[in-house]
């Protein structure tokens, strides 16, 4: 069994502060600082540094993600903002009440998260969007400690199915019985605490051309969620 570090960390702005210095991965340091500007964004400094997650810190629900995209955070420094991948995800939220605005290009662009919280399993962009197994482990220290940090958490939403495997390693870590738990998009799973754990398809570009996510589909399981949250907080 993995040990974890939660106690090294107490507050998401510590985790935050280690991870963007964070260099455990050879290959990820050397992919990432290595990343060339595209055409389109000459000019630019990219941020070429682990991406930490962004929301509000009482938020009762956390997206998790694969991995930056080398072009959107790993150039923006922020989860989701500046590829196609967030600009889908963000518009998403939005329509669902969890933002207050469909924008989502740079750190700068007054993007505010509203009960929400975005991360990612790997911090760093990976050759491939394919991170190995030795850097799940590497990053899992991360996740681990965020999910613990957001004590106000009722609901997950893994988008793809790396990103689901590595929510339920955070939980099996601290006991939970994940068996049977399989990833399909729009399932929900019961985890302890009254939490529950969604799984969407990724948005990334390779899913969201060819129809197999569609805004609507991610729109549906979000305002699942917060017909849900609704529910439980009329039981509190």
């Amino acid at each position: 069994m993995m040990t974890t570090h939660r106690s090294e960390f107490r507050s998401l702005a510590a985790v935050r502060r280690q991870v963007v210095t964070c260099r455990k991965c050879p290959r990820l340091v050397r992919f990432r600082e290595g990343v060339l500007a595209k055409a389109a964004f000459k000019g630019q400094t990219y941020w070429r540094k682990p991406v930490p997650g962004f929301g509000d810190p009482d938020a009762e629900l956390v997206v998790v993600g694969l991995a930056p995209a080398a072009h959107g955070g790993n150039r923006t420094g922020r989860v989701f903002t500046g590829d196609n991948s967030g600009r889908f995800l963000v518009n998403a939220l939005y329509k669902a009440g969890f933002t207050n605005q469909p924008i989502s290009e740079s750190r700068d662009d007054g993007l505010e998260y509203s009960n929400c919280y975005v991360t990612a399993a790997v911090k760093c962009a990976p050759p491939g969007d394919k991170p190995s197994k030795e850097e799940f482990h590497n990053c899992a220290m991360y996740l681990d400690t965020e999910l613990s940090l957001l004590g106000k958490a009722k609901a997950f939403v893994a988008l793809g199915s790396l990103a689901f495997r590595a929510v339920l390693e955070v939980e099996r870590r601290r006991g939970a019985n994940v068996s049977g738990m399989k990833f399909a998009h729009g399932a929900s799973y019961l985890l302890p605490g009254r939490r529950r754990l969604y799984a969407s398809y990724h948005p990334s570009p390779r899913n969201t051309n060819t129809g197999l996510l569609t805004e609507a589909m991610l729109v549906r399981v979000l305002e699942e969620i917060k017909a849900g949250m609704a529910n439980w907080q009329g039981h509190d």
